[in-house]
């Protein structure tokens, strides 16, 4: 009897001695470091027993819906950690923000939506994420950053990711593997891997991209696209050099090449056709100063060209607060002035070329007083020190009555009067809007009517 009671006496001391471990995990003795093995074990929660100083944590294939902030908390000497295959819906920000030193996750097979930044936190010596089918549909750009310097191996296959945070992405020096199939993406940014220098492998098959910008090489990375729509033209040339008989992929357009193998298409047969501008329009073709009018762009081209503007100084047009380029190469003035009088032109251009069409614009000047008609103020007459003046000429067509006066010019203010043109009851405020001829920048005020001048509705306001 006293024989059979050692080994016993022996195992308790490896299941429950200096290390705890939970229920139905097992523990070995014979691991070099603390090692806890809860896979399969028909866990609904992280369990609250954890050794924690364990280096490996494995819990795989149970049913751990959700990760909290404290199930892994102190856990600073974790190495491994396996979460995979346990319909994971939910990561608590900060889940991981004690695991300092973990350089494995494995969440694949889970059901994770979305990641935001503070769902990864703290995991800063992380060098391979593996989460490959969940049901990712968005991913943050600050997802990544506690790991951007240290990732080697980044698996994202098998989602729903109609897009990737590329310039997040391109900040990982370290990434050798980067695996994107059968997502939905429909775009790969020109030169997002070739900011990668230690990529060794791009896996992108399966999704929806009818382009494929150049990939740095050779030898550069490995690269496998096929199952994507690809547009076969001039731009997928140096696929095509790239290609060997046995590849995968496949044109889906123009129709001539579709359902061919890349490999198989002769190159002249994948041929660009530059630019041509199909029609260029100002509505409408001419405003007074202050109006808005839009001009309108159409081109076609293999690939599609894309449009920019050069307005009448020959400079590029860019958004601002007075110009606003569409999506669909449209170019719109919501404050046209006196500079954008003359020709704006727009240009179409591709990997086959570029063309080029223009736009006559005509701004009016808005009609100048030459006097106030009563013989109180004069207005200033030519630039002057100031051109404020200028701004206020509105007159009624009917008795040439001017409704607004600008005297009292300096170099930097004016008075500004104004009338009623009609009774308008109700008013309670007027909206004086102006700016230097030296800035396209509008400063606003808000005046309360009848502040001044005993006019209902009117008033005066120094600017």
């Amino acid at each position: 009897m006293a024989k059979l009671l050692v080994p016993l006496v022996m195992l308790g001391a490896v299941a429950g001695g200096s290390h705890r471990c939970p229920p139905r995990c097992l523990c070995p003795a014979a691991a070099p470091n603390p090692t806890l093995l809860c896979a399969r074990t028909g866990l609904l929660a992280v369990p609250p027993t954890l050794d924690r100083g364990a280096v490996e944590l494995r819990l795989a294939d149970n049913f751990i819906g959700a990760v909290g902030r404290s199930d892994f908390a102190n856990m600073s000497s974790l190495v491994h950690l396996t979460l995979s295959r346990n319909g994971l819906r939910r990561l608590a920000p900060g889940a991981f923000a004690d695991l300092r030193a973990l350089r494995a996750l494995h969440l694949d097979g889970n059901r994770l939506p979305a990641l935001s930044g503070p769902q990864l936190r703290g995991l800063a010596s992380l060098r391979h994420l593996i989460l490959a089918n969940n049901q990712l549909a968005a991913i943050e750009p600050a997802a990544f950053a506690a790991f951007a310097a240290t990732v080697e191996d980044l698996d994202l296959s098998h989602n729903n990711l109609p897009a990737l945070p590329w310039e997040a992405v391109a900040a990982m020096a370290s990434l050798a593997t980067l695996t994107l199939d059968h997502n939905l993406l429909e775009r790969v940014p020109a030169g997002a891997v070739a900011r990668l220098p230690r990529l060794a492998r791009l896996d992108l098959t399966a999704n929806r991209l009818r382009a494929l910008p150049p990939v740095p090489g050779p030898p550069g990375p490995s690269l496998v696209a096929g199952g994507n729509p690809l547009h076969c033209n001039c731009e997928l040339l140096w696929l095509r050099r790239l290609a060997v008989p046995g590849r995968l992929e496949s044109c889906a357009s123009p129709p001539p090449l579709a359902g061919r193998l890349l490999w198989a298409v002769p190159e002249e047969e994948l041929a660009c056709r530059a630019p041509a501008i199909a029609g260029a329009v100002a509505q409408p073709a001419a405003v007074l100063e202050g109006q808005p009018l839009r001009l309108g762009c159409a081109a076609a081209g293999d690939p599609p060209p894309a449009l920019h503007w050069l307005g009448p100084d020959g400079r590029l047009v860019q958004n601002g607060s007075r110009r606003a380029l569409g999506a669909d190469g449209s170019l719109e003035l919501r404050v046209a002035t006196l500079r954008d009088h003359g020709a704006f032109t727009c240009v179409a251009s591709n990997a086959a070329g570029e063309a080029a069409a223009r736009v006559e614009v005509a701004v009016l000047p808005l009609p100048v007083p030459h006097g106030d008609g009563d013989g109180g103020e004069a207005e200033a007459a030519g630039p002057g020190p100031s051109d404020m003046a200028r701004a206020g000429g509105n007159e009624s067509r009917a008795t040439g009555e001017r409704r607004v006066v600008a005297a009292e010019v300096t170099g930097s203010s004016a008075r500004i009067r104004w009338l009623p043109q009609r009774h308008v009851p109700g008013i309670r405020v007027f909206q004086v809007q102006y700016n230097s001829s030296l800035d396209d920048s509008f400063v606003y005020r808000w005046v309360p009517a009848g502040q001044k001048g005993g006019f209902w509705g009117g008033g005066e306001h120094r600017v």
